[in-house]
């Protein structure tokens, strides 16, 4: 194995990190500027029709919409660098307060199906490699295939008949979260939307998984630790596992940014009180606020997953760092 070299390592997440930075600039802009181009008055719908000009026009002033489109992205821009999500216009209130439950809500539901689903799904991947072509994997990569083509909001339908109407009626058809409560205090609740992401991510990571692995395994560099005679299980997890999780991390990372945006559908299927909501309510209402501050936070959650990603994937890989 080559020696390790922290310099290479620290100016490949530097670079990472930079770029993360430019994406997310970029991002705020065109928030900024598709919330700007959204139909509607956020001063008249707050005050309604029958608002007078001057209360519409004062209105307009303590919001800073009667200034330049520039001075108006500088201020919010800002304000995000120093915590400041902004005030929803809806409901009166700092946003960060607003949104501080939904978040918590749809955190805990996202990280508790990462952690189910990602263990599950590399276990599953690597004993399909390593019994390819043999029964397991045969069956499990029909199984794994019909599930990924299965929409979310499908899963979660078929979950609820199965296991809360008429046929078994063991968990609760809807998972909703009282005001001032959190969902740990309900863990029954969570069960039918933790399934249901379990299965919208698995599928795909171990299916990844197994390709990566066959791959190592037929590798030039495996075969030849098994000639030096080795035993299969070193050889496994000190030469094969490592270089096939790199692909896997990347995987997992788009998989767990696209449930920050693709857990809306499941929190509408079971009433579940999240950012899915927060979103729903912000776009009706045109609360331009709630909904730059959740859009913002949607990309950076995708930024700072693919960074880790391809920190894990260099971390694990060694033929990865020596190029650096």
């Amino acid at each position: 194995m080559s020696r390790f070299r922290p310099s290479g390592v620290w100016g490949f997440i530097l670079r990472r990190l930079l770029l993360g930075i430019v994406v997310l600039i970029l991002v705020s802009i065109l928030v900024f500027l598709a919330t700007q181009a959204l139909p509607g008055d956020p001063a008249r719908a707050i005050l309604g029709r029958e608002a007078t000009p001057a209360s519409l026009a004062a209105l307009r002033r303590q919001l800073h919409l009667d200034q330049p489109v520039i001075e108006q992205y500088w201020t919010w821009v800002t304000g995000l660098l120093h915590g400041n999500l902004g005030r929803s216009l809806a409901a009166q209130e700092p946003v960060s307060t607003l949104l501080s439950p939904k978040l918590v809500n749809s955190a805990v539901l996202v990280a508790i199906a990462a952690v189910l689903s990602i263990p599950v799904s590399i276990a599953i991947g690597a004993w399909a490699a390593l019994k390819r072509e043999k029964a397991f994997d045969t069956t499990s990569s029909n199984l794994l295939l019909v599930l990924a083509a299965l929409p979310e909001f499908v899963v979660g339908l078929v979950l609820v008949i199965l296991f809360a109407t008429t046929v078994f009626h063991v968990l609760p058809a809807i998972s909703t979260v009282p005001p001032g409560s959190r969902p740990w205090n309900n863990w029954v609740a969570l069960v039918l939307p933790t399934i249901t992401l379990v299965i919208a991510v698995a599928p795909y990571v171990a299916r990844i998984m197994r390709a990566s692995m066959i791959e190592v395994l037929e590798s030039d560099y495996v075969e030849m630790a098994r000639l030096k005679g080795l035993p299969e299980r070193t050889v496994l997890i000190r030469h094969a596992l490592p270089n096939a999780l790199g692909p896997v991390f990347q995987v997992i990372a788009l998989n767990l940014a696209y449930l920050a945006g693709g857990i809306i559908f499941i929190e509408f299927v079971f009433n579940y009180s999240g950012i899915g909501g927060a979103i729903q309510e912000a776009v009706v209402n045109h609360d331009l606020p709630v909904v730059q501050a959740l859009a913002m936070l949607i990309a950076a959650v995708y930024v700072i997953l693919n960074l880790l990603a391809d920190v894990a994937t260099l971390l694990v890989t060694p033929r990865l760092r020596t190029r650096l």
